[in-house]
């Protein structure tokens, strides 16, 4: 395709400042590729932060299912230890902490320097 581009008449008459872009025109290109750059930026600033929010949520929402299903079955809240060894919970929490306060009450508090409030 180039070949015959470069064969045709009107190619061959032009001069070399003619056949290539303008200075303008690759400004213009560049100023286009800048503001669409800015945009994906801003437009992706925040996901980690609220990813991190919303793990945080599921991780506390995932502990109190599985202290409910173990006073379902045992009658009796469990300490997070309990929770894993009998099967209620994968692993332990990375965010929270779980302390026990009577047979049929629990608390949820977030670990220390984690980024869990």
């Amino acid at each position: 395709m180039l070949k015959h581009l470069i064969e045709r008449r009107e190619w061959s008459e032009r001069n070399a400042l003619q056949k290539g872009f303008t200075l303008i025109e690759l400004l213009v290109v560049i100023v286009i590729l800048g503001i669409l750059a800015a945009v994906v930026v801003f437009a992706v600033r925040g996901i980690g932060d609220r990813g991190q929010g919303n793990a945080c949520a599921i991780d506390r929402r995932t502990i109190k299912t599985a202290q409910e299903a173990a006073f379902a079955r045992n009658g009796a809240y469990l300490s997070e230890a309990d929770l894993v060894a009998r099967g209620f919970l994968e692993s332990a929490s990375n965010y929270y902490d779980v302390t026990l306060t009577s047979p049929t009450a629990y608390r949820i508090s977030p670990q220390a320097g984690s980024p869990c409030t």
